[in-house]
C-alpha cells in the first residue's frame, strides 16, 4: 500500500494458518498446500524455502528496491535451523540487516545487544546498525543510552523515532491495541465484535473503530458481552474452532436476545458461514473432518471444499431498506448510466474488497442477496453476494472489505439504526483516505527523524 504496488503473493510466499496451538494450514504462493503440526513444518521448511528464494528472485527482478521484513525475533536460537522468515533468508539472500526495537514496550537496549549477541558471527556481520521506535519524551536524556550502544556494538544508531498519536495502520495479526487511540466524538451507535481464538482480516472491523459516530468493541474472552445496536461476526481461520469457542463464551445465547430486542447481524465470511444452519468440513480442511449445525440464524448450509476462492471485487450492496430483507436474487437488478461519473441510478452503495475463502455456501436464504457484484471487468453489478434475512435484522456476506467506501460505511450503519442526522453531522469516514494520510505521516517522520544518507550508503546497503 505504502508503495502503490498491486498486491502478490510473492510479498508473502509462505502463510501459515493456525489450526492449533501447535498445528497449522501451510500455504504456499496463495495456495493451500499441506496441513502440519510445528514439528512436521520445521522438517518442511526447506521445500518452503525454495519458494521463498523464487519469490525472491522475481522480486529483485521486477523492482528497484525490496524491504524485507522478518516474522518474530531474529534471535529465536530454538528456531535457528531452517530458519526462513528472518536470519536464515538474510544468509541466504545476501541481504544487509537493520535492527528496529519498540522503545515503548521498555527494555530497548537489552533488546538490541541481546539481540546481537545471540546471531552467529555470520548474522553479526549483517547488521548494520540500529532504529529504535516509538519513543516518548526529551531525546537528550536518551542520547548518553545512544552513545553507550554505538560505543558498545560498533554500530550506529540511524535514528529514533517519535511516538506518534493516533496513527492508523493496518494490523498484519495481531489485534490493533490503539482501538481508543482513533476513536473520537460522541458516540451514537454501539457496536461489538468477538475475538475468536483464530480470528482472520479483522481490519475489515477497522471502519467502524474509526468513525466518530460509532463506540466499537472487541470482546475478548472472559469479558461480559455488552448491549449494543450491531454485533459483527468477523472472518475465521477455523470457523467451527471459532464457533465452538462463541458458544462456550456465551454469544449465541447474546446474539439470540440481542435480535429479539431489535439488534443487527453481520457476518463476514467465516462469520457469514456461523450465522447459517450447517458446517461441513469433509476433508478436515481447517480441522477434524466433521459437521457442526451453526447458528441457525440464516438459511444456509456451508461445505468447504479444496479450491480456495480469491478474487477482488467490487459492486454494490443490495436494497437493505426493504420489508423483506432484499430484492430477490432472480431479480437482476437495472443499470443506468449516471451522467455524475457513471454511477448507477436507483442501486444501493458501491463497495470494493475482495474474498478469499474455502466455503461454498448454498440454500433457500441466497435469494434475497446482501451485495451485488460485478463479473471480472464488466460494468454491471449481476452477480448476487451473501443473504439478508427475511426480517431485514441479518445480514451475511464474503466479501471482506464491506465498510471500506465511505458510502457502503454510511448505508450500512444507517441500516444498523445511526440516523440520518447524526450521519451528516459526522462526515463520511474513508478509510483509504485515512490510511494514505497516515502513511504519509509516518514516512514524513521517518524522513526527518533517520539518517537515511547513512542508511542507504553504499557501504551499508
Amino acid at each position: 500500500l505504502a508503495a502503490g504496488v498491486a498486491p502478490h503473493t510473492d510479498f508473502n510466499p509462505v502463510l501459515l494458518k493456525p489450526a492449533t496451538d501447535i498445528g497449522a494450514q501451510v500455504i504456499i504462493h496463495g495456495r493451500a498446500v499441506a496441513s502440519l503440526s510445528a514439528k512436521d513444518y520445521h522438517a518442511y521448511k526447506p521445500t518452503a524455502m525454495a519458494a521463498v528464494m523464487q519469490s525472491w528472485d522475481r522480486l529483485c527482478s521486477g523492482f528497484e528496491a525490496v524491504l524485507v521484513e522478518g516474522a518474530g525475533s531474529p534471535a529465536e536460537i530454538n528456531l535457528r535451523d531452517r530458519d526462513i522468515a528472518n536470519m536464515g533468508f538474510a544468509e541466504a539472500a545476501d541481504v544487509p540487516v537493520v535492527l528496529v526495537a519498540d522503545i515503548d514496550r521498555g527494555g530497548v537496549f537489552a533488546h538490541l545487544v541481546g539481540t546481537l549477541e545471540l546471531l552467529s558471527p555470520s548474522e553479526q556481520a549483517r547488521v548494520k546498525g540500529f532504529v529504535i521506535n516509538r519513543f516518548r519524551g526529551d531525546l537528550g536524556l536518551l542520547q548518553s543510552g545512544l552513545d553507550w550502544l554505538e560505543a558498545r556494538t560498533g554500530r550506529p544508531v540511524f535514528g529514533v523515532l517519535p511516538y506518534l498519536h493516533g496513527l492508523f495502520l493496518d494490523a498484519e495479526d495481531a489485534l490493533a491495541d490503539s482501538a481508543a487511540d482513533v476513536r473520537a466524538g460522541e458516540a451514537a451507535l454501539r457496536v461489538i465484535a468477538p475475538v475468536y481464538s483464530r480470528i482472520s482480516n479483522h481490519t475489515d472491523l477497522d471502519p467502524l473503530r474509526l468513525h466518530p459516530q460509532v463506540d466499537f468493541r472487541w470482546i475478548g474472552p472472559g469479558q461480559a458481552i455488552p448491549p449494543a445496536d450491531l454485533i459483527v461476526l468477523p472472518g475465521s481461520k477455523s470457523v467451527q474452532a471459532d464457533l465452538a469457542w462463541l458458544r462456550a463464551q456465551g454469544w449465541e445465547t447474546a446474539i439470540r436476545r440481542h435480535l429479539r430486542y431489535g439488534g443487527k447481524v453481520i457476518g463476514i465470511c467465516g462469520g457469514f458461514q456461523m450465522l447459517g444452519r450447517q458446517l461441513a468440513d469433509p476433508l478436515g480442511l481447517e480441522g477434524a473432518p466433521g459437521t457442526m449445525p451453526g447458528l441457525g440464524l440464516l438459511e444456509v448450509d456451508t461445505v468447504l471444499e479444496q479450491h480456495k476462492q480469491l478474487r477482488n471485487l467490487r459492486g454494490r450492496l443490495a436494497n437493505l431498506s426493504r420489508g423483506d430483507g432484499s430484492e430477490s436474487a432472480h431479480e437482476k437488478p437495472a443499470v443506468e448510466t449516471a451522467a455524475d461519473g457513471g454511477r448507477p441510478h436507483g442501486m444501493g452503495a458501491e463497495v470494493t474488497g475482495y474474498e478469499i475463502h474455502m466455503g461454498v455456501t448454498s440454500g433457500p436464504a441466497l435469494a434475497r442477496p446482501a451485495l451485488w457484484l460485478a463479473h471480472g471487468n464488466e460494468v454491471a453489478a449481476t452477480r448476487p453476494d451473501g443473504a439478508v434475512s427475511a426480517d431485514g435484522q441479518i445480514l451475511g456476506t464474503y466479501v471482506h472489505g464491506l465498510f471500506d467506501a465511505p458510502a457502503a460505511l454510511s448505508a450500512l450503519l444507517a441500516w444498523a439504526g445511526l440516523d440520518a442526522a447524526t450521519l451528516e453531522g459526522a462526515g463520511q469516514v474513508d478509510l483509504a483516505a485515512r490510511r494514505e494520510a497516515d502513511l504519509d505521516r509516518l514516512a514524513d517522520s521517518i524522513e526527518a527523524h533517520i539518517d537515511l544518507a547513512a542508511l542507504f550508503a553504499p557501504n551499508r546497503i
